[in-house]
């Protein structure tokens, strides 16, 4: 297993982060299996999506903010019941093949880190099977 931090810079954004995974997996010399990657924190998520348009990630964090306000008269007292919504429901890891030594990504998927109790630094932890 390898890990690597990321600082966040705003309340709220997704980090692509395919690129670390890659060389993660360059690194272990990873030919073939599964490349697990975890969340291990409760205000932040991992999804895959379009990497080929930033207008993406503007969308996906517009439609989610409606989805789940900031402020709904929330009973958790820290004030960050909105992130923690938010990261339960995209998830805390992904499953993606590996083959020859590549991610098995579509042409135009990319993985992403998803803040939404930002600014932090942040653990994403890469598994190899």
């Amino acid at each position: 297993m390898e890990t690597f931090t990321l600082k966040t810079t705003k309340p709220i954004e997704f980090i692509d982060i395919t690129s670390e995974v890659q060389e993660i997996l360059k690194k272990n010399n990873f030919i073939s299996g599964v490349c697990v990657i975890f969340i291990p924190h409760t205000t932040a998520a991992i999804t895959v999506n379009e990497n080929a348009d930033v207008n993406v990630r503007k969308d996906m964090i517009k439609e989610i903010n409606k989805i789940v306000p900031l402020n709904d008269n929330y009973a958790h007292s820290e004030g960050n019941s909105a992130g923690h919504i938010k990261a339960s429901l995209l998830g805390f890891s992904e499953t993606i093949i590996v083959e020859s030594g590549k991610l098995q990504l579509g042409t135009w998927q990319g993985i992403y880190f998803c803040e939404f109790d930002g600014p932090r630094a942040r653990q994403v932890w890469v598994k190899m099977i």
